[in-house]
């Protein structure tokens, strides 16, 4: 991310109204390899690919914003892989982290893992480190450290089903589970910042905080993500593309400065939810629209979705959520050129 992309976020998250309103997108091994033309297995596998790709973005569109930028991740295995859960690679499929804990019970075995040398996470790391001389020549610096959130590793460790049913039947031992999850986590989002000192965001996935109500969400998500949140940067980015009427009106207490959800929920609504104190980062449906429409459709769409905006102040144009797999260049560029058209 450049000096320039970051000020511009810096100044969206103060309240500022900017002319033309700033787009951004989340990006990461759902879209960008099929995108850039290569298999998810060797964007993942080859340093090379993977900061080519990135690289072929920014030159197809430099007038948004790609977040978190560079994302060096192995999928959804990246977190799960740290305690010890099998990661499945598959050659043009989305990596896997395969069950680990095969009762409630076994919860009591697991351990906080060491972000500096176990699972994948070196890895991450390395590939950063390697690729940061070329990042930073190309006038881009390392901006977010980024990782799942603590109910969303939880659910890869147990089971969606499993983990949410524990919440109800046995919360202490949840309670527990959650804390060594949430350790982990600030040390693993604490070292990314350690190795890279130009880090001064986080970037947290969590849609397991979609998947429960408001008394769960109170007791087994807000006190976590308050944790997670409350490292000492200036952007705090929440991602959650789950229903978030549940969540939204606790967001800015967990410390959180800017929040992509889901389409399920209108730009309004969320302003309304949040009391408009967050940077909201949405919200055209990101399949049916963004991906699977005509560029003629993203226009249309995104023409109503600018007009409907009651308050433009704290607003980032974007898919309800990350990057959809198969999106096309020219429904991309429809949609950035829509916002720079309407907007100014």
């Amino acid at each position: 991310m450049t000096d320039r992309e970051w000020q511009t976020l810096l100044a969206v998250i103060r309240g500022e109204q900017l002319r033309p309103l700033p787009t951004a997108f989340i990006i990461d091994s759902p879209w960008l390899p099929n995108w850039a033309g290569h298999t998810i297995l060797d964007y993942l596998s080859n340093g090379n690919i993977w900061f080519q790709a990135h690289q072929k973005a920014l030159s197809t569109f430099p007038k948004t914003i790609f977040l978190p930028g560079f994302w060096s991740e192995y999928g959804l295995c990246t977190e799960p892989s740290a305690f010890g859960a099998v990661s499945s690679f598959e050659e043009d499929a989305f990596p896997f982290a395969k069950r680990l804990l095969p009762t409630i019970e076994s919860v009591d075995t697991v351990e906080k893992p060491n972000p500096r040398t176990d699972g994948l996470l070196p890895l991450v790391i390395k590939r950063l480190k390697h690729a940061q001389p070329e990042i930073e020549k190309s006038g881009h610096k390392i901006r977010f450290a980024v990782a799942r959130g603590p109910l969303n590793i939880a659910s890869f460790l147990m089971g969606t089903s499993e983990f949410l049913m524990a919440l109800k039947t046995d919360a202490a031992r949840m309670h527990r589970f959650l804390k060594v999850i949430t350790d982990f986590l600030v040390e693993w989002l604490a070292w990314q910042r350690e190795c890279f000192p130009s880090i001064d965001g986080i970037l947290v996935l969590d849609d397991l905080m979609g998947f429960v109500g408001k008394d769960d969400f109170v007791e087994f998500g807000l006190p976590y993500l308050k944790r997670v949140f409350a490292a000492d940067v200036s952007l705090k980015f929440f991602h959650n593309d789950a229903p978030a009427k549940v969540c939204a009106p606790f967001l800015a207490e967990a410390g959180i400065n800017l929040f992509n959800f889901g389409f399920q929920h209108t730009l309004n609504d969320m302003k309304e939810w949040t009391g408009g104190k967050i940077t909201l980062l949405g919200n055209l449906p990101p399949r049916d629209v963004l991906a699977k429409g005509t560029p003629e459709q993203v226009r249309d769409e995104t023409i109503i979705l600018i007009n409907q905006l009651k308050d433009r102040s704290r607003i980032i144009l974007s898919a309800g959520g990350g990057m959809p797999p198969g999106t096309p260049t020219q429904n991309i560029a429809a949609f950035i050129k829509t916002v720079e058209e309407f907007t100014k």
